[in-house]
């Protein structure tokens, strides 16, 4: 199937829902053109890059076919440098657009963008915490794409519990460290597409404290780096294996052996974790954009088929025989549930970059850090919300297609498969629960939590002066923010009591949260578009806007109040289950 990226809604989201100030012609300017070059160029090597998938032989990894051709001309097209500093020869585009362009390629060919994503992620942590000789060797390599970067957290004994890692760095005279150590899930860990692979790892020093306190973080490179950026030597680090997956097939997830590999420490001993929070940051908000994109190719997919497909008499007997199926209320009702939860993560995604956007260029320290909470409160709502959304919306759209969905060959199988990784790598939706509860909520009283709502309801303010259509979605989203609000109050009142139940409630309290934020972004969405529409403005899309907006208020947002009766009351019955 081919892929359109909907540039239209994506600046939408950059002009009116992210806050701050875009050059707008230049956004457009750079995503249409990266839209085009993903159509052509990345989309085409999904499904072939799924039946194919990556080989693995005697410690080499292959790629599937046309992917190093297509990968070149991402890199030769500057694509990978488009978020990051010019310094380093990048393009310095705020977050938002950089969000917008990795739902793209994400959309795209979920397997393909596997890479950059990892690579942005090796970026944000250097960018912060690399020595000037680290940052001047590697980051002009990396923000042009010409090495990849890799996060080496997991080893076979240690999942999710960082504590238990085992992997050494023993320092040597030099000044650089000996790694040795197993490391799993290293997605692209070994590939053909770069001449570099930039491996940041998790390991201990001999004298470390034991926990996660005693875990440093060093840099790996496949191959050593001479003066100028000059390759050397294959370092002591190769690929034992490839695991065979249920989806991103084409992507390689690899098992790494460390067997005295030269490393280098990235800033001091013993604070390799608060490091690696910055790359995990990054791909979590990242990978919630993944769930936003495979929606979009997922549900572009289903409404194509559902034009063309002829299938049953309409139930009104408007026609005599058999109609497209997109005539039957109930596809219609499918097709309109993914397009909206789609088009509310990403609005939820572009909010969120936004606010990152503002802590790093606002002036005022208190600002700065004002915006940066903010920013920290979504991130896991990207993460757990949009990816356990995409689930649904990729499920749906085999749905539509009946059995031909279940068939590989129609290739709405393979947007499911896909998908079920993302509420998964990069930390759960159940660790994005525990973070957002625990640090983003309990730690300030749930001060934050009430700042938000306390904007909702400014939101609901401006809905209530406006249209028929406007006055009632003002009604759902005061429910929904008030089930917020009550949650958030029982889960500060309840955690110091009974912190198992608040921590049981945890999941059901994210989802809550994201569901109303995202149909916060659409009740804002709407108040632009009737302002638009009145003034005669692309009367097509602000109309479909307007429609989305009051479906999600009448058939998603509601949900809020189910995950209200989970926090509140059903932590003792949870609890209780016999297993």
């Amino acid at each position: 199937m081919t892929y359109e990226a909907p540039i239209k809604d994506l600046m939408f989201n950059i002009a009116h829902v992210a806050p701050g100030s875009v050059d707008l012609e230049m956004a457009a300017a750079v995503l249409e053109e990266f839209g085009r070059f993903c159509a052509e160029e990345i989309a085409p090597l999904n499904a072939s890059g799924d039946r194919e998938g990556a080989h693995f032989d005697k410690g080499q990894v292959k790629t599937p076919a046309g992917f190093q051709a297509a990968y070149s001309k991402f890199v030769a097209m500057g694509w990978q440098g488009l978020p990051h500093p010019s310094e380093y020869g990048g393009q310095d585009l705020p977050r938002v657009v950089g969000a917008a362009a990795g739902e793209i390629i994400n959309a795209a060919n979920l397997s393909f963008a596997l890479c950059p994503l990892l690579t942005d992620g090796a970026i944000e942590a250097l960018l912060r915490f690399g020595s000037p000789e680290i940052k001047a060797t590697y980051l002009p390599k990396l923000v042009s794409g010409a090495w990849t970067g890799t996060m080496n957290l997991t080893e076979p004994q240690a999942g999710s519990d960082l504590a238990l890692l085992r992997t050494r760095a023993e320092g040597q005279a030099d000044g650089a460290y000996r790694i040795t150590g197993t490391k799993i899930f290293i997605t692209y860990g070994e590939h053909d597409l770069a001449e570099n692979i930039v491996h940041l790892v998790l390991a201990r020093t001999p004298d470390a404290p034991k926990g996660i306190k005693g875990i440093s973080l060093f840099l790996v490179p496949k191959f050593l780096v001479g003066g100028n950026a000059v390759l050397g030597p294959r370092n002591r680090v190769r690929c034992q294996s490839i695991e065979h997956k249920l989806g991103v097939r084409a992507s390689p997830t690899c098992v790494l052996e460390f067997e005295g590999a030269t490393g280098f420490l990235i800033g001091r001993e013993n604070a390799g974790l608060e490091y690696m929070f910055t790359m995990m940051n990054a791909a979590r908000f990242a990978v919630g954009v993944q769930g936003v994109a495979i929606g979009e190719r997922a549900h572009q997919q289903a409404l194509s088929y559902a034009k063309t497909r002829l299938q049953g008499r309409p139930v009104d007997g408007s026609a005599p025989g058999a109609v497209a199926i997109i005539q039957h209320p109930d596809v219609r009702r499918m097709l309109a549930h993914m397009r909206a939860t789609t088009e509310a993560c990403r609005a939820l995604a572009a909010f969120t970059a936004g606010w990152q956007d503002r802590a790093e260029t606002t002036e005022s320290p208190d600002e700065r850090a004002d915006a940066l909470a903010v920013a920290e409160f979504l991130v896991p709502l990207v993460k757990g919300f949009c990816t356990e959304m995409s689930l649904q919306t990729t499920s749906t759209g085999v749905q539509i297609y009946g059995g031909m969905g279940f068939i590989e060959e129609t290739g709405a199988a393979q947007h499911t498969r896909d998908a079920r990784i993302l509420p998964i790598y990069e930390g759960t939706t159940a660790i994005q629960a525990n973070d957002l509860l625990g640090r983003k909520t309990l730690r300030d009283g749930g001060a934050t939590a009430g700042r938000i709502a306390a904007m909702i309801a400014q939101t609901e303010q401006e809905l209530r002066q406006g249209s028929q259509v406007a006055q009632e979605i003002a009604l759902r989203l005061s429910d929904a923010r008030e089930d917020f609000q009550r949650v958030v109050a029982h889960l500060v009142d309840v955690s110091p009591k009974d912190v198992n139940a608040a921590y049981a409630a945890a999941v059901p309290y994210l989802m809550l949260a994201g569901n109303l934020v995202a149909g916060w972004q659409l009740a804002r969405s709407l108040l632009v578009a009737e302002a638009a529409l009145a003034r005669g403005e692309d009367s097509a899309f602000m109309s479909a806007k307007i429609a989305t907006a009051r479906f999600y208020a009448h058939h998603i947002l509601i949900e809020t109040a189910l995950q209200h009766v989970r926090v509140v009351q059903g932590a003792t019955s949870l609890l209780d289950t016999a297993l």
